[in-house]
């Protein structure tokens, strides 16, 4: 997974709604959200290794929701860890999961927006 920052997740959100308004196919941008010190968060992100090999590279980017409180916002996250899906087509709207039970989950819905 690739860390980021806000200010690069924003601009990779801007650079894809950008594309998409364009009517220029992208693919979509999925964003594991958590925090240092959640235990959860460290399970997800076990599942999330294994899902990562089975999905192209560089699909899923990581950031903490401690320094996200604009893209927190924005996407209404409620609670951590969180994947955010926001596809490359103009008439999927961002979509979150919030429940990673599985790899076949976390597979599940990283496939749905493909």
């Amino acid at each position: 997974m690739i860390s980021v920052t806000e200010r690069e997740l924003m601009e990779r959100l801007a650079w894809q709604k950008r594309l998409v308004q364009r009517d220029t196919q992208t693919s979509p941008v999925i964003v594991f959200f958590h925090t240092p010190l959640c235990g959860t968060c460290a399970a997800a992100r076990k599942m999330l290794d294994v899902a990562e090999k089975l999905l192209p590279e560089g699909m899923i980017l990581e950031a903490d929701v401690n320094f996200m409180p604009e893209i927190v916002q924005q996407y209404q996250i409620r609670s951590v860890p969180a994947l955010l899906a926001v596809a490359g087509t103009p008439d999927d709207s961002p979509q979150v999961l919030y429940r990673m039970g599985s790899v076949q989950d976390i597979l599940s819905f990283a496939r749905g927006v493909i």
